[in-house]
């Protein structure tokens, strides 16, 4: 495969036209992060937010030590809560254990659910049993989707002592929040884990029967 061109890359940043900006963000898939997180600075600020979106996401797979600051302050003081919706993501991907404080507190103190949902699955992806709390006051959320992310999360983040808690949910009106249950409890071994798996694996639903039998499959292999 022939090695992308820098230079024509960076002149496509700067056409006048957001498609061609949007294309020359995608073929720095290729391109060594040392050498694309300048170019993708140069579009953080974009007129147009689906390349901002984009270039925000890019931060979160070309990891270098720029990025996460930049994430940060993205999440913590950008105007448009997309694009801090689109900085809490990227967090996650970044992996770095950093992104706990700036994470939990968005969750605590945004205002718009995106960006909540966004932390609440971040912090799954993180993996820190320090996020415990947050998503055990996530599941009380009013949206369905924080609440799926949160069950989501503590799933990930292996915290077995939530699962009485998230038993309440195993009867929920939302298949999606079941389905989640039961892909959670996949990463949480305990007696009645077990037992909930063998009551969500007759779900109505195939697809919580299937996150079903496959976390039950996991947990014999455990």
């Amino acid at each position: 495969m022939s090695k992308p061109d820098i230079e024509a890359i960076a002149l496509q940043l700067e056409s006048s036209n957001s498609k061609d900006r949007l294309l020359a963000l995608a073929s720095l898939r290729e391109v060594a992060p040392e050498e694309a997180v300048p170019l993708i600075k140069k579009v953080l600020y974009d007129e147009m937010l689906p390349v901002r979106s984009m270039a925000v996401f890019a931060l979160g797979v070309k990891q270098t030590e720029e990025c996460f600051p930049i994430l940060v302050d993205l999440l913590a003081n950008d105007a448009d809560y997309g694009i801090r919706a689109d900085a809490a993501g990227a967090l996650g991907y970044l992996e770095d254990i950093r992104a706990f404080e700036p994470l939990q507190r968005a969750f605590y103190e945004d205002t718009q659910w995106l960006v909540r949902f966004s932390a609440a699955v971040a912090l799954g992806n993180l993996g820190d049993i320090r996020a415990k709390q947050v998503l055990l006051s996530a599941l009380d959320s009013n949206e369905a989707v924080i609440q799926q992310a949160a069950i989501a999360a503590l799933g990930e983040i292996k915290a077995v002592e939530t699962v009485e808690k998230l038993l309440t949910f195993v009867n929920s009106d939302d298949w999606l929040i079941r389905q989640r249950l039961a892909e959670a409890l996949g990463h949480l071994p305990a007696e009645k884990t077990i037992a909930a798996l063998k009551f969500l694996v007759k779900d109505e639903h195939p697809q919580v029967r299937e996150a079903s039998r496959l976390s039950l499959q996991k947990l014999a292999n455990v």
